[in-house]
């Protein structure tokens, strides 16, 4: 961990105190390596022309998968460079972030291979592919409307978790402040990063919710709200708004205890 003026201004505005890799990190960039790979790994190789075209289907759900993997890398790393924190509550979360990730690369998986099935009424309706079709492309089978509501609540939990601790993290740095030595534009980009990274586990616990809520056979309802759990999700459009917000009221609050 590193103080001082003499650290480079980065970009965003805070000061680089991470710009040695340390080996916490080190461990939680193999750790999200390791879990691209499970992402992207496949039980049975291609076997001719038909199952390699086949097997193509399931690239639009990887690419989104991959995104959201990395846009926690991408968070966690960004966090290392700007605080440069190697404690032992820094660890924990760290480490907590990794086994979410390991746990959450399966239901990211499974939702988004449902997801684009549906968009491109390849795989959903379910009729439409045999069993082994099914699993030859997605490695799994889905069984109804049930199926996908349980896989909305174990996605909806593991997207929340992991949003937590990444605002876990900066909620560390911000009880660390005066030992890493922030200066005022760097306390208020921190408050508004906690109340960014909030936003994520209020659109999990909210879908969630909305899953929960959702009958087990939607014969009942429109079609168009069997998504309704994935549609939370675009409340994800508000965490810039919340973000200038936050940034706005740490602002004021240090204006008025000056």
């Amino acid at each position: 961990m590193s103080t001082g003026q003499e650290l480079r201004r980065r970009s965003d505005g805070f000061r680089e105190r991470g710009h040695q890799v340390t080996r916490l990190e080190a461990f939680v960039d193999a750790s999200f390596a390791f879990a691209l790979t499970l992402l992207v790994i496949s039980e049975d190789v291609p076997k001719s022309v038909d199952a390699l075209a086949a097997s193509l289907l399931a690239v639009p759900g990887l690419l989104c998968s991959f995104a959201l993997i990395a846009m926690f890398w991408f968070a966690h790393n960004t966090w290392s460079r700007r605080y440069g924190l190697d404690d032992m509550g820094s660890i924990v979360w760290s480490l907590a972030l990794v086994f979410l990730v390991m746990v959450y690369v399966y239901p990211l998986r499974m939702l988004f291979g449902s997801l684009f099935g549906w968009l491109t009424s390849v795989t959903l309706p379910r009729e439409l592919l045999t069993d082994e079709q099914w699993r030859a492309v997605w490695g799994y089978e889905v069984h109804g409307y049930a199926d996908i509501r349980t896989m909305f609540v174990v996605y909806g939990i593991a997207w929340s978790t992991a949003g937590l601790v990444i605002a876990q993290l900066y909620r560390r740095a911000w009880r660390s402040r005066s030992v890493i030595g922030l200066d005022f534009e760097e306390e208020v980009s921190t408050r508004a990063e906690i109340a960014r990274w909030l936003v994520v586990p209020a659109t999990g616990i909210v879908s969630v919710a909305v899953a929960l809520a959702m009958p087990s056979d939607p014969s009942g309802i429109p079609e168009a709200l069997t998504g309704a759990p994935g549609f939370v999700y675009f409340g994800m459009f508000a965490t810039h708004p919340v973000t200038v917000w936050a940034a706005k009221r740490a602002r004021v609050r240090y204006a008025s205890e000056a």
